[in-house]
């Protein structure tokens, strides 16, 4: 039944999703609170073919945040990262500079105001991802970020990526932790989707202002927990 259902999931999904992704493009040429809508609407999609057809559903505890903060979420699989501009009014994502050279997606998550990030974290990069940032932050809008930099094993707590942290001082924001245990069903390498529930716990906030030591402590622990 999983083979079945991940294949029919696949199929439905990457067809369909295609051509929502083409139109969310086409959206993008209109406005950036167009690429959003289109964006939403794909994600929306995701959730609903996850859910009905590969069996794979959502729990939200706590309170999901509006406005102007940092959504610092644990990240185990790309589920979490197909799921954020569905989560929130309007994300702006942290992610890798080389996802935003994807035709046609990579388009519409510049154009939606997505952040990039650049591994070889070079001057004119970090002043960018600031800049997007800054203007994200005016607009109103979450900024979420996966402090692991990457996707981690189920189990696993490694650092947390310098980026994080300057962020949160630079920008003066309180941050929101975000546990989940997404890689249980969605595996971080693998095909086969396992039907059951994630769960995504949004923590208490932490406030602005904290020395390093201290914030990540809090944020790392935070985004640790058992959801």
């Amino acid at each position: 039944m999983i083979v079945l259902r991940s294949l029919a999931f696949a199929l439905v999904f990457y067809v369909v999703g295609a051509l929502l992704v083409i139109v969310a493009g086409l959206q993008a040429l209109v406005s950036r609170r167009a690429a959003h809508d289109g964006a939403r609407r794909w994600s929306a999609f995701f959730l609903w073919s996850s859910s009905r057809i590969a069996g794979v559903r959502l729990k939200v505890v706590g309170t999901q945040p509006q406005g102007p903060v940092i959504v610092a979420m644990k990240h185990q699989s790309a589920y979490e990262t197909m799921a954020a501009p569905r989560l929130f009014r309007w994300p702006a994502v942290v992610m890798k500079a080389e996802l935003m050279q994807i035709p046609v997606w990579g388009w519409v998550a510049r154009r939606h105001g997505s952040i990039p990030v650049d591994r070889e974290a070079s001057g004119s990069a970090m002043r960018t991802m600031l800049r997007v940032a800054e203007q994200a932050v005016a607009e109103g809008r979450e900024i979420v970020i996966f402090p692991e930099g990457t996707r981690t094993p189920v189990g696993e707590a490694p650092p947390l990526k310098p980026g994080v942290a300057g962020l949160y001082r630079l920008m003066k924001l309180p941050v929101v932790p975000v546990a989940l245990d997404s890689g249980t069903l969605w595996p971080r390498r693998g095909f086969w989707k396992h039907p059951g529930t994630i769960t995504m716990r949004f923590g208490e906030t932490i406030p602005a202002g904290l020395d390093r030591k201290t914030f990540e402590a809090r944020l790392h622990a935070a985004i640790n927990e058992v959801p």
